[in-house]
């Protein structure tokens, strides 16, 4: 019998993580590194881990973590949407709690274009009269 694990993917900005679950004890690795080492800021470990506190699923599951693109905020964001869609695949009734929390919502901000005879996406170059 195959072990149980549950996939899913989340994105925001550019970064894109998949996210699998499997039982154990509580660990998280993002790209073969431990979390802590990986993240570096304590802000955003707790990103990432809001919707297992929520859940309190926290010591439920061995998370591996594979991101690409981004920042590591964009990359702990995209983390915590991958953890709450994976969530759901392992149990539809936490579906209700994460939604109200906002977890299952994906951010569609994303970086507006430069545009040409602009200084950035709206900002314009000085005004000078003369």
């Amino acid at each position: 019998m195959p072990e149980e694990r549950y996939e899913a993917t989340g994105r925001r900005k550019t970064s894109v993580a998949r996210v699998r679950l499997h039982p154990g004890d509580g660990t998280i690795y993002m790209n073969g590194r431990a979390v802590a080492e990986y993240l570096r800021r304590d802000s955003l470990e707790m990103i990432l881990v809001q919707p297992l506190e929520l859940t309190e699923t926290r010591t439920t599951f061995d998370i591996h973590i594979s991101t690409r693109g981004g920042g590591l905020r964009g990359q702990a964001g995209a983390a915590s949407l991958g953890i709450a869609r994976a969530l759901t695949v392992y149990n539809p009734e936490l579906r209700g709690a994460l939604k109200k929390g906002g977890f299952l919502t994906r951010d569609a901000r994303e970086k507006e274009r430069k545009k040409y005879g602009l200084a950035g996406a709206r900002k314009r170059f000085q005004f000078s009269k003369r």
